[in-house]
C-alpha cells in the first residue's frame, strides 16, 4: 500500500490534481465550518433546512422506473472536482440510476461553478453539500433555487491530524510540544475552506501563532503525510473526514476541546427547481441512499490508494460485487 500510495502522490502533485472533499477538498474558497450541530446552526433557506437531516430520512421502497411520472429519463450529476467521497456516490447513483433505466452524465465542477448550474437548472443534482457549515454560503446564495433531496452521511467533519506515535493527544498540548514538531502545522490550499477555520479560529484558540503554516494544495500536504511517516517523523496537518489517508496511514486526530474545529456536518443531496416534480422516482432513490463512515473508505481505499483514481466506474463495481446487497437494499429503503 505504501507504494501504491507514493506513485498515486506523485502522480497527482505533478498534475495539480486535489484529492477529496470537505472545506478543501476541491481547493474553492469555501467559507469553512464553524459550530454548530443537532440545531445549533439550523437555518432554512428555500427548501434546504441545514444541519437536522438524518441520513435516509423518508426512505421509501422505489417502483420501477415506467409509470412513475419520471418522462425525463436523462440526469445530470453534478460533481466536484477532486473530492473522492463525491466521485463515489456519483458512481454509485450512475450505477442504480441506470439500472431503472435513467441515463446519466457527471458535470464535474468547482463548487462555486456547480452550485450556480444547478440553481440554474443546468445540472440537475449535487450530492456532495457539506451543511450547516462549510457549504453556508453557497447555500445562502443559491438556497432559494435548490431543492432538499436528503442528505446520505452525517459524519464529516474537520480535523488536525498526527502520526499516532507522536506526543500531543489534543490540540491544546500542541504549543508545549512546538520542538516535537518542528513548530509547523502543514496546511492545504490556502483558499480552503478547512484553512480558514484553521487560520481564524484553532491557531489562536490553541496559542499557534508562532507556528508555520504553510498551504498550497492537499497533494503537497499528503506529500509531506507520506514523507514523515515514512521516515518515522512527527507532523501535523490540517485533515477531515472522510479521506483515504486514514486508511493508507497510521494517523490519528488530536482532541478538539475548545471545538475551534466545528461540529460533524453532514453531507446533503440538492437538486435543480423542479427536480422532485420531474423525477420523483428518482428523488426518492437518490433520499434513499446511506453509506457509513466504513463503507465510505472501504470503495475510497479502492478507488484512490489501490487503483489511483484510474478508473472510478471500476472501483465503484469492484465494492459492489463484494457487497451484493447493497443496491438491493437501496431501492428498497433498507440502508440506513
Amino acid at each position: 500500500m505504501r507504494k501504491s500510495t507514493s506513485v498515486l502522490l506523485a502522480g497527482l502533485a505533478a498534475s495539480g490534481l486535489v484529492l477529496a472533499g470537505c472545506g478543501d477538498d476541491s481547493g474553492d474558497d469555501n467559507t469553512g465550518a464553524g459550530s454548530g450541530d443537532d440545531g445549533a446552526d439550523v437555518q432554512t433557506i428555500g427548501d434546504v433546512e441545514t444541519g437536522q437531516c438524518d441520513p435516509a430520512e423518508g426512505d421509501a421502497e422505489i417502483a420501477d422506473l415506467e409509470g412513475t411520472g419520471d418522462d425525463d429519463t436523462a440526469i445530470t450529476i453534478g460533481v466536484f472536482s477532486g473530492w473522492d467521497e463525491n466521485y463515489v456516490v456519483a458512481e454509485l447513483a450512475k450505477v442504480a440510476l441506470e439500472e431503472q433505466g435513467y441515463t446519466v452524465e457527471f458535470e464535474e465542477l468547482e463548487a462555486g461553478p456547480a452550485y450556480t448550474g444547478a440553481a440554474q437548472g443546468d445540472i440537475d443534482v449535487l450530492m456532495d453539500a457539506w451543511l450547516p457549515n462549510t457549504h453556508a454560503s453557497y447555500v445562502e446564495q443559491f438556497g432559494d433555487d435548490l431543492e432538499d433531496v436528503g442528505c446520505w452521511f452525517d459524519e464529516g467533519f474537520l480535523t488536525i491530524a498526527v502520526n499516532s506515535d507522536s506526543p500531543a493527544q489534543s490540540l491544546d498540548e500542541l504549543a508545549d510540544q512546538a520542538e516535537a514538531y518542528g513548530s509547523r502545522l502543514v496546511g492545504i490550499e490556502p483558499g480552503a475552506g478547512l484553512t480558514a477555520t484553521t487560520q481564524d479560529e484553532v491557531i489562536p484558540t490553541y496559542g499557534l501563532e508562532d507556528w508555520d503554516f504553510p498551504t498550497s494544495s492537499s497533494p503537497a500536504m499528503l506529500a509531506e503525510l507520506d514523507a514523515a511517516t515514512t521516515a518515522g517523523e512527527n507532523i501535523a496537518v490540517t485533515l477531515w473526514h472522510p479521506h483515504w489517508a486514514y486508511a493508507a496511514y497510521d494517523i490519528r486526530d488530536l482532541e478538539d476541546p475548545e471545538g475551534a474545529l466545528g461540529e460533524a456536518e453532514r453531507l446533503y443531496n440538492l437538486g435543480r427547481p423542479g427536480f422532485h416534480e420531474d423525477f420523483p422516482n428518482a428523488a426518492q432513490l437518490i433520499q434513499n441512499l446511506y453509506l457509513s463512515n466504513d463503507q465510505l473508505l472501504e470503495i475510497e481505499d479502492i478507488l484512490v490508494v489501490q487503483n489511483n483514481r484510474e478508473d472510478n466506474a471500476g472501483a465503484v463495481a469492484q465494492w459492489l460485487d463484494a457487497n451484493p446487497d447493497f443496491l438491493e437494499d437501496w431501492r428498497a429503503g433498507a440502508l440506513a
